[in-house]
């Protein structure tokens, strides 16, 4: 009986923190920085570089608080990033169907990241990302 308990305890544990905040998708975050260190004012296009479905991308600034980022994708997302805390990093964070899917941290070498939407983030019909220094 022990034993059940202890898997079902485990299980618990482990689902909870499985995906509840998306993939760190530090593949994608390296080709992203790359190409947007190659393209700073012309922008590059995440759907050049994402290879999986997303229907929003939402750019936050470092510093930015955890009931900031709730408030704009719409629902409690805990930050794996911890970013209130950082000013090294961007969080980018895609969604799909009104879920974290993926999440990268984009360093703060880009002095400015550029968000050009009128809603304050990003769709696959407008991804392109710009940065300055």
């Amino acid at each position: 009986m022990k034993k059940y308990i202890l898997m079902v305890f485990c299980f618990i544990i482990l689902a909870g923190c499985s995906s509840a905040s998306g993939n760190h998708n530090r593949e994608l975050e390296k080709s992203f920085s790359s190409a947007l260190n190659e393209k700073r004012m012309e922008g590059v296009d995440l759907n050049s570089l994402t290879d999986f479905d997303w229907e929003k991308a939402y750019v936050f600034s470092p510093y930015t608080p955890q009931k900031a980022i709730n408030e704009k994708l719409g629902f409690n997302y805990k930050d794996p990033s911890s970013i209130d805390f950082r000013d090294d990093i961007y969080l980018v964070v895609f969604l799909h169907n009104n879920k974290v899917v993926q999440y990268i941290e984009l360093t703060t070498q880009f002095r400015n990241v550029i968000i050009d939407t009128n809603d304050g983030y990003f769709t696959p019909s407008n991804a392109t990302i710009k940065a300055s220094d």
